[in-house]
């Protein structure tokens, strides 16, 4: 018989997930390190609850792992910043098997070890629900930081990659006797479930833009601008990509039209989504692309160097008569009250 939480007991339970964590890992609290020179500290917090962010239908333990530290991980890529560290406090019923929980903790540091990140710290607690709750620290330049307030009119509206590839996964997941097309295409069918089990941060991104803005200070002298005034404004699109895009013009007061001919929809949502494709690129959610607004020099020189990423559009007034802001926001993505 495999065995419990309660069976092994606190001490016993910390015991086993010490060899997950950070060595330093045993004090109250995870002491930090200080700040780097003209560095920020970014903090993000995220749960996942049972039946809600994941189930055993959908998700292995492994799976719910490397989702809760992608998720974070995913927002901090977004503020422009590199991780630090993290810290996990996990609720579970008594009779979770060890099994289940060392699996959730090895897909965790999995995810963390391919970002150069680690847990730090964290606590383990009875619950009547399977809940995860997890705390990330990144670091960004002060001047590369990346908001939701500043987009500016004029800047290009840029996605990193395809969108509707999860909500693809949850749905072969889901519904697999829907799409049985698919029945002799395993290899198909993992690709799209994978994006919906194990989402990936885009921090390869954020170095191509780190890359940009080191090139346009040695050319500093042929901008229109000093390149800290080349403010960049975005976040991830874990909620649906046209709700991040409404979220960026509400912070910012500017509106935005799209090229809809430029919107990426991939062949595998085309097939299976049919009339549905654009809901599922729109409004599917979980996909942990970043949706950036960034002066067209930028942009081109982006798109350039990040083969999945697409310049879809155009931030401009709020008042003009071409926002599209209403049209994004005609149905809701997915929220929790």
């Amino acid at each position: 018989m495999p065995k419990t939480a309660s069976q092994l007991g606190e001490h016993g339970l910390l015991k086993i997930l010490q060899q997950y964590c950070s060595p330093v890992v045993g004090d109250d609290a995870a002491a930090m390190g200080s700040t780097l020179i003209n560095h920020q500290m970014v903090v993000t917090t995220d749960m996942l609850v049972d039946e809600v962010h994941f189930s055993d239908r959908t998700t292995s333990p492994e799976d719910v792992g490397w989702r809760a530290a992608a998720v974070n991980l995913s927002d901090l890529a977004a503020m422009g910043a590199k991780p630090w560290g993290m810290v996990m406090s996990i609720g579970l019923p008594s009779n979770t098997e060890i099994d289940w929980i060392e699996g959730v903790y090895r897909g965790f540091q999995e995810c963390l070890q391919t970002y150069g990140s680690e847990l730090v710290g964290g606590d383990t607690v009875r619950s009547p629900i399977r809940t995860l709750s997890v705390t990330a620290f990144g670091q960004v330049p002060i001047d590369r930081l990346i908001q939701r307030h500043t987009a500016t009119i004029g800047d290009a509206l840029v996605i990193t990659g395809n969108h509707g590839l999860s909500k693809a996964g949850l749905e072969l997941l889901l519904h697999p006797e829907q799409y049985p097309n698919l029945a002799d295409s395993k290899d198909f069918r993992q690709e799209l479930q994978r994006y919906h089990q194990r989402p990936t941060p885009r921090f390869d991104a954020i170095a191509i833009l780190d890359n940009i803005y080191q090139t346009l200070i040695k050319e500093s002298a042929n901008l229109p601008a000093h390149p800290s005034e080349l403010v960049l404004s975005g976040m991830d699109s874990s909620d649906g990509l046209a709700d991040a895009i409404a979220q960026i013009c509400r912070a910012s007061q500017v509106g935005v039209k799209i090229d809809w001919s430029a919107l990426p929809i991939s062949d595998a949502i085309k097939s299976l989504a049919g009339d549905r494709a654009f809901d599922w690129v729109l409004y599917g959610g979980e996909d942990f692309e970043l949706v950036l607004c960034m002066p067209w020099q930028i942009a081109t020189k982006f798109v350039q160097q990040l083969p999945t990423s697409k310049i879809i559009g155009e931030i401009i007034d709020k008042n003009s008569e071409d926002n599209q802001i209403n049209k994004l926001e005609m149905r809701s993505t997915f929220q929790h009250f």
